[in-house]
């Protein structure tokens, strides 16, 4: 009697660890975790371009001074995709990307006005940055987009989806770009020059 006493918890412990190993607690954190840290990527790589903005707008205000209403839009765009890093709202950060995206294009466009701002070493290098930073940014974003689908996709299959109801996961959403004309490159248009 007191050996079937000692195996009773035994068998019961085993009993619930064999039944709560395939309820998918575990990968569901995981999977949720994946997706936290690559999005904690996407605002790391919008931090930096934010911060490399001021030098930006520095180096293209020694040689276009008077493009006040550029530097304006600029720093309300970085302005606004600042305080949009630290809400941690998806929607609302692909918001102030793509206005900070649009003015600097404007700036970026100010240099094709200027033979001297397009050859200074330090615009060369601070718009190799951007453009790396650029790129890293869409890194992040495709492989935060991806662990999304594998957390969404995981806790929707059975039996995973009553673990995730039970522990109140929610499908997560995804970094989409602000509107559909973000997707495409921004053309710079320039007035044609009049002809004597």
């Amino acid at each position: 009697m007191t050996l079937l006493r000692r195996i009773a918890p035994l068998t019961v412990a085993l009993g619930i660890a064999a039944a709560t190993s395939g309820c998918g607690y575990n990968q569901i954190q995981t999977l949720d975790e994946n997706a936290a840290r690559a999005k904690q990527q996407i605002s790391v790589q919008l931090q930096r371009r934010a911060d490399l903005v001021p030098n930006l707008v520095a180096t293209v205000q020694g040689f276009a001074s008077h493009e006040t209403e550029v530097f304006t839009a600029v720093a309300e765009a970085r302005a606004k995709l600042a305080g949009a890093i630290p809400t941690g709202d998806l929607s609302q950060m692909a918001a102030a990307s793509q206005q900070l995206n649009t003015a600097l294009g404007r700036l970026l466009a100010i240099s094709e006005n200027y033979p001297q701002l397009k050859s200074n070493e330090n615009f060369l290098q601070l718009q190799d940055q951007l453009e790396g930073t650029e790129n890293r940014i869409a890194v992040a974003r495709t492989d935060y987009n991806n662990a999304v689908n594998a957390y969404n996709a995981y806790i929707r299959r059975f039996p995973q989806v009553l673990t995730a109801k039970v522990m109140g996961m929610k499908p997560r959403e995804y970094f989409e770009l602000a509107d559909a004309s973000a997707a495409a490159a921004p053309k710079v248009t320039f007035p044609s020059e009049k002809k004597p």
